[in-house]
């Protein structure tokens, strides 16, 4: 299965496509799972409940975020490679991170989350063939690929390992 094109996925998603290297999911799992999970697992627990500026995530927010829109995002490729048409709803992470109550959480716990969603999305991703991966539905009222929600998946990620490494480090 080739890398995604435009049409495969809403324009929104093209600044995560486009952060992303590799032309198949296997290819972007290789390049980037034990960086990405070696950076969000040893970010400093100092920086935890740090904002770079005034009504922005703290970072164990930002770790939630990221969680929440992996979760959402595996769970609309089982249900669309599933062959399940029903439009799939969209979300609003402003809504979602207040709601999270990462202030209540320890910073190990969001990072041990963290590491069971990588693994859990990673074997899903890995299950699905070249068929499962060209199925096409509907996300947030606009149309996707699979394959496409993998590299967004991934492009997320990398999106805010740099929002990370710019404004909170």
């Amino acid at each position: 299965m080739a890398r995604p094109k435009p049409g495969d996925y809403a324009a929104s998603y093209e600044p995560y496509v486009s952060k992303t290297e590799g032309n198949t999911v296997a290819e972007i799992m290789s390049k980037y799972n034990e960086q990405l999970l070696n950076f969000y697992t040893s970010l400093p627990e100092e920086k935890a409940d740090h904002r770079y500026a005034e009504g922005k995530w703290t970072v164990k927010e930002l770790l939630l975020h990221i969680i929440d829109a992996e979760r959402i995002f595996s769970y609309r490729a089982l249900r669309i490679a599933r062959k399940d048409q029903t439009p799939l709803p969209g979300f609003d992470e402003n809504t979602y991170t207040p709601a999270s109550k990462a202030s209540a959480r320890t910073f190990q716990s969001i990072k041990d989350e963290f590491t069971a969603v990588r693994k859990a999305t990673d074997i899903l991703l890995s299950t699905f063939d070249d068929e499962q991966l060209s199925e096409r539905g509907t996300a947030s009222n606009q149309s996707v690929t699979v394959n496409a929600i993998a590299f967004i998946i991934y492009g997320h990620m990398i999106h805010h390992m740099q929002v990370l490494q710019e404004r909170y480090l």
